[in-house]
Protein backbone atom coordinates (compact mmCIF):
# COMPACT_ATOMS: atom_id res chain seq x y z
CA UNK A 1 0.00 0.00 0.00
CA UNK A 2 1.11 3.68 -0.58
CA UNK A 3 3.33 5.27 1.98
CA UNK A 4 0.60 6.36 4.57
CA UNK A 5 0.37 9.04 7.80
CA UNK A 6 2.73 6.89 9.65
CA UNK A 7 5.21 7.77 7.25
CA UNK A 8 4.52 11.15 5.71
CA UNK A 9 4.58 12.76 9.24
CA UNK A 10 7.77 11.40 10.56
CA UNK A 11 9.86 13.58 9.57
CA UNK A 12 11.12 15.12 12.66
CA UNK A 13 14.48 15.50 14.39
CA UNK A 14 14.29 13.58 17.53
CA UNK A 15 17.82 15.16 18.94
CA UNK A 16 16.20 16.82 21.66
CA UNK A 17 15.09 13.45 22.94
CA UNK A 18 17.36 11.39 25.33
CA UNK A 19 18.23 8.57 23.50
CA UNK A 20 18.94 4.96 24.67
CA UNK A 21 22.92 4.32 25.36
CA UNK A 22 23.41 1.49 22.92
CA UNK A 23 22.65 1.48 19.42
CA UNK A 24 20.44 -1.18 17.53
CA UNK A 25 20.33 -1.65 14.17
CA UNK A 26 16.73 -0.30 13.18
CA UNK A 27 15.83 -0.06 9.59
CA UNK A 28 14.27 3.51 8.25
CA UNK A 29 10.99 2.42 8.69
CA UNK A 30 11.24 1.32 12.34
CA UNK A 31 13.23 4.51 13.33
CA UNK A 32 10.64 6.52 11.55
CA UNK A 33 7.46 4.34 13.36
CA UNK A 34 9.90 4.98 16.94
CA UNK A 35 10.57 8.37 16.31
CA UNK A 36 6.92 9.70 15.72
CA UNK A 37 6.07 7.24 18.56
CA UNK A 38 8.02 9.64 21.11
CA UNK A 39 6.88 12.69 18.94
CA UNK A 40 3.67 11.94 19.72
CA UNK A 41 3.97 11.30 22.89
CA UNK A 42 5.91 14.20 24.06
CA UNK A 43 3.60 16.42 21.74
CA UNK A 44 0.21 14.98 22.72
CA UNK A 45 0.45 13.02 25.59
CA UNK A 46 2.21 14.42 27.92
CA UNK A 47 0.98 17.88 28.32
CA UNK A 48 -2.91 15.99 29.75
CA UNK A 49 -1.16 12.94 31.22
CA UNK A 50 -1.70 13.98 34.74
CA UNK A 51 -5.20 14.92 33.65
CA UNK A 52 -6.14 11.87 32.79
CA UNK A 53 -4.66 9.95 35.25
CA UNK A 54 -6.10 11.91 37.93
CA UNK A 55 -9.76 11.75 35.98
CA UNK A 56 -9.46 8.27 35.69
CA UNK A 57 -10.13 9.20 32.30
CA UNK A 58 -10.35 6.77 28.77
CA UNK A 59 -8.18 9.31 25.94
CA UNK A 60 -10.59 8.51 23.64
CA UNK A 61 -8.90 11.55 21.43
CA UNK A 62 -5.59 10.22 21.65
CA UNK A 63 -6.76 6.84 20.97
CA UNK A 64 -8.43 8.39 17.53
CA UNK A 65 -5.69 10.18 16.72
CA UNK A 66 -3.46 7.50 17.04
CA UNK A 67 -5.78 5.39 14.29
CA UNK A 68 -5.43 8.65 11.94
CA UNK A 69 -1.49 8.30 12.53
CA UNK A 70 -1.72 4.98 11.39
CA UNK A 71 -0.44 3.23 14.39
CA UNK A 72 -3.22 0.33 14.82
CA UNK A 73 -2.04 -0.73 11.21
CA UNK A 74 1.53 -2.01 12.57
CA UNK A 75 0.54 -5.27 14.00
CA UNK A 76 -1.92 -5.96 11.11
CA UNK A 77 -1.03 -7.73 7.72
CA UNK A 78 -1.08 -5.94 4.97
CA UNK A 79 -4.01 -7.55 3.26
CA UNK A 80 -6.02 -6.09 5.61
CA UNK A 81 -5.07 -2.63 5.68
CA UNK A 82 -1.80 -3.18 7.92
CA UNK A 83 1.74 -2.53 7.34
CA UNK A 84 2.16 -6.07 8.24
CA UNK A 85 5.16 -5.47 10.93
CA UNK A 86 5.55 -7.82 13.87
CA UNK A 87 6.11 -7.69 17.06
CA UNK A 88 8.95 -5.65 17.55
CA UNK A 89 7.44 -2.75 16.02
CA UNK A 90 4.92 -2.82 18.05
CA UNK A 91 6.99 -2.82 21.12
CA UNK A 92 9.18 -0.04 19.90
CA UNK A 93 5.88 1.91 19.53
CA UNK A 94 4.62 0.53 23.58
CA UNK A 95 8.37 1.44 24.52
CA UNK A 96 7.63 5.18 23.60
CA UNK A 97 4.49 5.83 24.45
CA UNK A 98 4.75 4.64 27.93
CA UNK A 99 8.08 5.92 28.60
CA UNK A 100 5.36 9.24 28.78
CA UNK A 101 2.14 7.47 30.01
CA UNK A 102 1.78 3.67 30.88
CA UNK A 103 -2.01 4.11 31.24
CA UNK A 104 -2.34 5.51 27.38
CA UNK A 105 0.17 3.06 26.58
CA UNK A 106 -2.00 0.27 27.88
CA UNK A 107 -5.04 1.51 25.92
CA UNK A 108 -2.83 0.82 22.88
CA UNK A 109 -1.12 -1.78 23.47
CA UNK A 110 -5.05 -4.22 24.23
CA UNK A 111 -6.07 -3.41 20.70
CA UNK A 112 -2.76 -6.09 19.52
CA UNK A 113 -3.80 -8.58 22.50
CA UNK A 114 -7.52 -8.32 21.25
CA UNK A 115 -6.64 -8.79 17.33
CA UNK A 116 -3.75 -11.19 17.42
CA UNK A 117 -6.00 -14.37 17.96
CA UNK A 118 -8.07 -13.13 14.50
CA UNK A 119 -4.71 -12.74 12.89
CA UNK A 120 -3.40 -15.95 13.82
CA UNK A 121 -6.39 -18.02 14.31
CA UNK A 122 -8.94 -16.36 12.02
CA UNK A 123 -11.07 -17.92 9.47
CA UNK A 124 -10.43 -15.58 6.17
CA UNK A 125 -14.41 -14.50 6.54
CA UNK A 126 -13.49 -13.25 10.25
CA UNK A 127 -10.08 -11.88 9.44
CA UNK A 128 -12.02 -9.36 6.59
CA UNK A 129 -14.70 -8.80 8.67
CA UNK A 130 -13.01 -7.28 11.71
CA UNK A 131 -9.35 -6.52 10.68
CA UNK A 132 -9.85 -3.67 8.28
CA UNK A 133 -11.54 -1.20 11.27
CA UNK A 134 -9.36 -2.23 13.39
CA UNK A 135 -6.07 -1.47 11.86
CA UNK A 136 -7.87 2.28 10.68
CA UNK A 137 -8.54 2.55 14.65
CA UNK A 138 -12.58 2.65 13.99
CA UNK A 139 -12.58 -0.85 15.54
CA UNK A 140 -11.09 -1.04 19.10
CA UNK A 141 -10.55 -4.63 21.00
CA UNK A 142 -10.23 -6.33 24.41
CA UNK A 143 -9.57 -10.01 24.93
CA UNK A 144 -11.20 -11.35 27.66
CA UNK A 145 -9.63 -14.49 29.63
CA UNK A 146 -9.82 -13.62 33.69
CA UNK A 147 -12.62 -14.34 35.75
CA UNK A 148 -13.14 -14.30 39.74
CA UNK A 149 -11.12 -17.76 39.98
CA UNK A 150 -9.38 -17.99 37.18
CA UNK A 151 -6.66 -15.20 37.26
CA UNK A 152 -3.10 -17.23 37.41
CA UNK A 153 -5.18 -20.66 36.94
CA UNK A 154 -6.47 -19.90 33.46
CA UNK A 155 -7.99 -23.05 33.35
CA UNK A 156 -10.71 -22.36 35.71
CA UNK A 157 -12.95 -20.55 33.67
CA UNK A 158 -16.39 -20.89 34.49
CA UNK A 159 -18.38 -19.02 31.75
CA UNK A 160 -20.06 -21.46 29.62
CA UNK A 161 -20.83 -21.83 25.97
CA UNK A 162 -24.16 -23.95 25.19
CA UNK A 163 -24.29 -25.50 21.60
CA UNK A 164 -28.04 -24.86 20.32
CA UNK A 165 -28.24 -25.55 16.51
CA UNK A 166 -26.96 -22.88 14.45
CA UNK A 167 -25.18 -20.71 17.53
CA UNK A 168 -23.98 -20.90 20.65
CA UNK A 169 -25.25 -19.54 23.93
CA UNK A 170 -23.07 -17.72 26.34
CA UNK A 171 -23.15 -17.00 30.21
CA UNK A 172 -20.84 -16.02 32.73
CA UNK A 173 -18.62 -12.70 33.66
CA UNK A 174 -15.16 -11.83 33.19
CA UNK A 175 -13.51 -9.67 35.48
CA UNK A 176 -10.10 -6.59 34.61
CA UNK A 177 -10.43 -6.40 31.01
CA UNK A 178 -9.09 -3.50 29.28
CA UNK A 179 -10.41 -1.45 26.99
CA UNK A 180 -13.83 -3.36 28.90
CA UNK A 181 -16.75 -0.86 27.81
CA UNK A 182 -14.61 1.11 25.48
CA UNK A 183 -13.82 -1.83 23.12
CA UNK A 184 -16.36 -2.62 19.90
CA UNK A 185 -14.28 -6.48 19.38
CA UNK A 186 -13.53 -8.79 22.07
CA UNK A 187 -11.91 -12.23 22.08
CA UNK A 188 -13.85 -14.13 24.70
CA UNK A 189 -12.93 -17.46 26.47
CA UNK A 190 -15.92 -19.78 27.63
CA UNK A 191 -16.37 -23.49 28.43
CA UNK A 192 -17.85 -25.36 25.85
CA UNK A 193 -16.79 -28.87 27.24
CA UNK A 194 -16.41 -28.30 30.84
CA UNK A 195 -15.35 -32.11 31.58
CA UNK A 196 -13.19 -31.88 29.63
CA UNK A 197 -11.15 -28.71 31.56
CA UNK A 198 -8.50 -26.80 29.47
CA UNK A 199 -9.36 -28.66 26.42
CA UNK A 200 -12.73 -27.88 26.68
CA UNK A 201 -12.53 -24.03 26.22
CA UNK A 202 -13.34 -22.27 23.20
CA UNK A 203 -12.70 -18.76 21.80
CA UNK A 204 -15.59 -16.47 20.54
CA UNK A 205 -15.22 -13.12 18.99
CA UNK A 206 -18.04 -10.89 20.35
CA UNK A 207 -19.26 -7.50 19.45
CA UNK A 208 -20.38 -5.15 21.74
CA UNK A 209 -24.25 -4.72 21.61
CA UNK A 210 -25.15 -8.11 21.05
CA UNK A 211 -28.04 -8.40 23.36
CA UNK A 212 -27.43 -9.69 26.86
CA UNK A 213 -23.85 -8.69 27.09
CA UNK A 214 -23.49 -5.87 29.35
CA UNK A 215 -20.53 -4.30 31.42
CA UNK A 216 -20.33 -4.33 35.68
CA UNK A 217 -18.32 -2.51 37.84
CA UNK A 218 -15.77 -0.29 36.21
CA UNK A 219 -12.41 -0.38 37.97
CA UNK A 220 -11.10 2.16 39.87
CA UNK A 221 -7.12 1.46 39.65
CA UNK A 222 -3.90 2.79 41.37
CA UNK A 223 -2.12 2.59 38.51
CA UNK A 224 -2.47 3.18 34.69
CA UNK A 225 -5.80 5.29 35.31
CA UNK A 226 -5.70 6.66 31.30
CA UNK A 227 -6.95 2.63 30.30
CA UNK A 228 -10.52 1.29 30.99
CA UNK A 229 -10.72 -1.62 32.85
CA UNK A 230 -14.59 -3.21 33.29
CA UNK A 231 -16.76 -6.13 34.07
CA UNK A 232 -18.01 -8.53 31.19
CA UNK A 233 -21.40 -10.15 31.80
CA UNK A 234 -22.78 -12.59 29.78
CA UNK A 235 -26.57 -13.08 30.09
CA UNK A 236 -27.31 -15.85 27.27
CA UNK A 237 -25.79 -14.06 24.69
CA UNK A 238 -26.68 -15.49 21.28
CA UNK A 239 -23.21 -15.90 19.41
CA UNK A 240 -23.18 -17.46 15.55
CA UNK A 241 -21.43 -20.52 14.85
CA UNK A 242 -19.20 -18.96 12.59
CA UNK A 243 -17.96 -16.29 15.72
CA UNK A 244 -16.07 -19.40 17.26
CA UNK A 245 -12.21 -18.56 16.77
CA UNK A 246 -9.97 -21.17 16.20
CA UNK A 247 -11.92 -24.37 16.44
CA UNK A 248 -14.03 -25.72 19.32
CA UNK A 249 -11.90 -27.12 22.35
CA UNK A 250 -9.07 -25.08 21.11
CA UNK A 251 -9.46 -21.83 22.84
CA UNK A 252 -6.97 -22.30 26.16
CA UNK A 253 -4.09 -22.88 23.71
CA UNK A 254 -4.93 -19.46 21.35
CA UNK A 255 -4.37 -17.67 24.82
CA UNK A 256 -1.53 -18.81 25.66
CA UNK A 257 0.16 -18.58 22.36
CA UNK A 258 -1.36 -15.24 22.41
CA UNK A 259 0.24 -14.41 25.43
CA UNK A 260 3.55 -15.85 24.28
CA UNK A 261 3.27 -13.53 21.56
CA UNK A 262 2.14 -10.05 23.91
CA UNK A 263 4.47 -10.56 26.62
CA UNK A 264 7.78 -8.62 24.97
CA UNK A 265 5.15 -6.11 24.34
CA UNK A 266 4.40 -5.73 28.57
CA UNK A 267 8.44 -5.68 28.51
CA UNK A 268 8.20 -2.94 26.11
CA UNK A 269 5.69 -1.30 28.19
CA UNK A 270 7.78 -1.62 31.71
CA UNK A 271 10.70 -0.20 29.73
CA UNK A 272 9.41 2.54 28.11
CA UNK A 273 7.79 3.68 32.34
CA UNK A 274 11.64 2.88 33.45
CA UNK A 275 12.93 4.94 30.82
CA UNK A 276 10.56 7.47 31.77
CA UNK A 277 11.37 7.15 35.33
CA UNK A 278 15.61 7.32 34.78
CA UNK A 279 14.97 10.31 32.57
CA UNK A 280 13.09 12.43 35.33
CA UNK A 281 15.55 11.34 38.08
CA UNK A 282 18.57 12.29 36.22
CA UNK A 283 17.42 15.78 34.97
CA UNK A 284 16.43 16.24 38.81
CA UNK A 285 19.80 15.37 39.89
CA UNK A 286 21.77 17.69 37.47
CA UNK A 287 19.68 20.57 38.89
CA UNK A 288 19.11 19.74 42.70
CA UNK A 289 21.36 21.63 44.68
CA UNK A 290 22.08 20.32 47.96
CA UNK A 291 25.28 20.65 50.32
CA UNK A 292 26.69 23.87 47.78
CA UNK A 293 26.63 21.06 44.72
CA UNK A 294 24.54 19.29 42.49
CA UNK A 295 23.31 16.13 44.08
CA UNK A 296 24.62 14.00 40.85
CA UNK A 297 28.19 14.69 41.71
CA UNK A 298 27.80 12.59 44.86
CA UNK A 299 28.34 8.96 44.96
CA UNK A 300 25.25 7.14 46.41
CA UNK A 301 23.09 8.65 43.35
CA UNK A 302 25.73 8.33 40.96
CA UNK A 303 25.77 4.47 41.97
CA UNK A 304 21.43 4.44 42.35
CA UNK A 305 22.11 5.81 38.10
CA UNK A 306 24.23 3.77 36.54
CA UNK A 307 22.52 0.40 37.99
CA UNK A 308 19.08 2.33 36.80
CA UNK A 309 20.90 3.28 33.37
CA UNK A 310 22.58 -0.39 33.11
CA UNK A 311 18.79 -2.56 34.14
CA UNK A 312 17.51 -0.36 31.68
CA UNK A 313 19.55 -1.67 28.59
CA UNK A 314 20.16 -5.70 30.09
CA UNK A 315 16.00 -5.22 29.27
CA UNK A 316 16.04 -3.79 26.10
CA UNK A 317 18.41 -6.05 25.09
CA UNK A 318 16.21 -9.01 26.23
CA UNK A 319 13.18 -7.78 24.53
CA UNK A 320 14.15 -6.69 21.26
CA UNK A 321 15.86 -9.95 20.81
CA UNK A 322 12.89 -11.76 22.28
CA UNK A 323 10.63 -9.84 20.07
CA UNK A 324 13.18 -10.56 16.57
CA UNK A 325 13.03 -14.44 17.44
CA UNK A 326 9.20 -14.10 17.21
CA UNK A 327 9.42 -12.12 14.04
CA UNK A 328 11.58 -14.48 12.35
CA UNK A 329 9.40 -17.36 13.22
CA UNK A 330 11.33 -19.18 15.51
CA UNK A 331 9.21 -22.49 16.77
CA UNK A 332 9.83 -22.02 20.92
CA UNK A 333 9.99 -18.83 22.60
CA UNK A 334 7.48 -19.31 25.39
CA UNK A 335 10.87 -19.10 27.86
CA UNK A 336 12.47 -16.37 26.18
CA UNK A 337 9.02 -14.73 26.39
CA UNK A 338 8.32 -14.64 29.56
CA UNK A 339 12.23 -13.69 30.62
CA UNK A 340 11.21 -10.18 28.75
CA UNK A 341 8.20 -9.56 30.82
CA UNK A 342 9.35 -10.70 34.16
CA UNK A 343 12.98 -9.05 34.26
CA UNK A 344 11.55 -5.71 32.66
CA UNK A 345 8.67 -5.77 34.97
CA UNK A 346 10.91 -6.68 37.96
CA UNK A 347 12.96 -3.52 36.44
CA UNK A 348 10.75 -1.07 35.87
CA UNK A 349 9.64 -1.64 39.71
CA UNK A 350 13.20 -1.27 40.97
CA UNK A 351 13.86 1.55 38.40
CA UNK A 352 10.57 3.80 39.25
CA UNK A 353 11.15 3.22 43.19
CA UNK A 354 14.81 4.69 42.77
CA UNK A 355 13.77 7.35 40.70
CA UNK A 356 11.06 8.56 43.84
CA UNK A 357 13.78 7.98 45.97
CA UNK A 358 16.12 10.42 44.30
CA UNK A 359 13.84 13.02 43.96
CA UNK A 360 13.01 12.78 48.04
CA UNK A 361 10.14 14.74 49.45
CA UNK A 362 9.14 15.92 45.57
CA UNK A 363 9.10 12.42 44.32
CA UNK A 364 6.59 11.12 46.79
CA UNK A 365 4.15 14.62 45.54
CA UNK A 366 2.00 14.12 42.19
CA UNK A 367 3.43 17.33 41.06
CA UNK A 368 6.45 15.08 39.41
CA UNK A 369 5.56 12.63 37.61
CA UNK A 370 7.38 9.76 38.89
CA UNK A 371 4.97 9.03 41.59
CA UNK A 372 2.58 8.03 38.13
CA UNK A 373 5.31 5.97 36.79
CA UNK A 374 5.67 4.04 40.09
CA UNK A 375 2.22 3.35 40.42
CA UNK A 376 2.00 2.42 36.07
CA UNK A 377 4.64 0.18 36.94
CA UNK A 378 3.11 -1.94 39.40
CA UNK A 379 0.64 -3.51 37.21
CA UNK A 380 3.04 -4.96 34.80
CA UNK A 381 4.65 -7.18 37.31
CA UNK A 382 0.86 -8.79 37.66
CA UNK A 383 -1.16 -8.78 34.34
CA UNK A 384 -0.60 -10.95 31.46
CA UNK A 385 0.58 -13.91 33.96
CA UNK A 386 2.22 -12.58 37.09
CA UNK A 387 6.04 -12.68 37.52
CA UNK A 388 5.06 -15.93 39.63
CA UNK A 389 3.85 -17.71 37.12
CA UNK A 390 6.10 -16.60 34.80
CA UNK A 391 9.25 -17.85 36.98
CA UNK A 392 7.21 -21.23 36.78
CA UNK A 393 6.93 -20.77 33.15
CA UNK A 394 10.26 -20.08 32.50
CA UNK A 395 11.61 -23.46 34.69
CA UNK A 396 9.38 -25.88 32.76
CA UNK A 397 10.99 -24.78 29.39
CA UNK A 398 14.54 -25.17 30.83
CA UNK A 399 13.50 -28.26 32.15
CA UNK A 400 11.96 -29.53 28.36
CA UNK A 401 15.27 -28.42 27.15
CA UNK A 402 17.54 -30.69 29.46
Amino acid sequence: MEEALLYKCCRISPTHYNKPIMRYELTEKQRNIKELARHFAEERIKPIREILDEKDEFPIELMKELGRLDFFRVFIPEEYGGFGFGVFELSLVMEEISRVCGGVGTSFAVNALGAYPIVRFGSDQQKAKYLPDIASGKSFCAFALTEAEAGSDAGNIKTRAFLEGDHYRIQGTKIFITNGEVADVYVVLASTDFKRGIRGQTAFILEKGMPGFTFGKKENKMGIRASHTCELIFDDVIVPKENVLGGTGRGFLLAMENFDHSRPGVGAQALGIAQGAFEEAVRYAKNRIQFGESIISQQGIKFMIADMATQIEAARALIYNTAQMIDRGEKRFSKESSMSKLFASDMAMKVTTDAVQILGGYGYMKDYPVEKMMRDAKITQIYEGTNQIQRIVIAQEIIKEI
